[in-house]
């Protein structure tokens, strides 16, 4: 009833292109949940190096994901360290490459475009190919179709798709999707998640409402 060990960072036997990321990935800046995993032919070591780009440390905006997340295959997360300030006569960062050019440049400047931390919520299955820009945050239990391409909020439980993404329904009526949050299952201990596993796939939400 204990489930796998979350900081196993192979826990499906067999298949060594699957990988609880928590264990993998401790890059400054990035938070990541227990049993949230990434699946990729070349394997989920890599997961940052591929997946997570533009993130420099001294930008200093966080990415955050959270518990039993599903991402797969070439999801990407864009962060601000992508962004150029646009104000100005030039794009080009001058002062990010020093040897004087840094001189005079007011951070705030340089930094206005930026749109703050990244957040996937608990429970979200990000699929094939997304794309997820800078200061995105998407809600607990939402679904993003594959080759998406992400540029705001995602609610949560629902189902987002398209260049940029647009909601294209709820999982749940609204009522619903209130019981699932105030539910806040992620955060049970693994006994009790495992002894209702089989009600967390079903919709038997009384009975979820009521676990023990």
């Amino acid at each position: 009833m204990h489930g796998p060990d979350p900081q196993n960072p192979h826990p499906l036997t067999g298949h060594e292109r699957v990988g609880f990321l928590k264990p993998l990935v401790t890059a400054e800046n990035v938070e990541i949940g227990e049993y949230t995993y990434y699946d990729d032919p070349e394997g989920p070591a890599g997961f940052y190096e591929r997946c997570v780009l533009y993130h420099y440390p001294f930008v200093g905006d966080v990415l955050r994901i959270g518990k039993f997340c599903a991402l797969a295959t070439g999801v990407k997360f864009i962060m601000n360290g992508a962004n150029h300030a646009m104000g100005g006569v030039s794009t080009y960062p001058f002062n990010i490459f020093g040897g004087g050019w840094e001189e005079g440049f007011d951070p705030a400047e340089w930094s206005a475009g930026h749109k703050g931390d990244t957040e996937i919520g608990h429970d979200v299955w990000i699929g094939y190919g997304v794309t997820i820009m800078p200061g995105v945050k998407i809600g607990h239990g939402a679904i993003i179709a594959s080759k998406s391409v992400v540029t705001g909020d995602i609610p949560p439980y629902a189902i987002a798709g398209g260049n940029p993404a647009k909601v294209i329904r709820s999982r749940f009526d609204e009522e619903t999707v209130e019981r699932l949050l105030a539910l806040n299952w992620w955060d049970w201990p693994p006994e009790k998640i495992g002894r209702h596993a089989r009600a967390l796939g079903r919709m038997d939400l009384d009975a979820l409402e009521g676990a023990k």
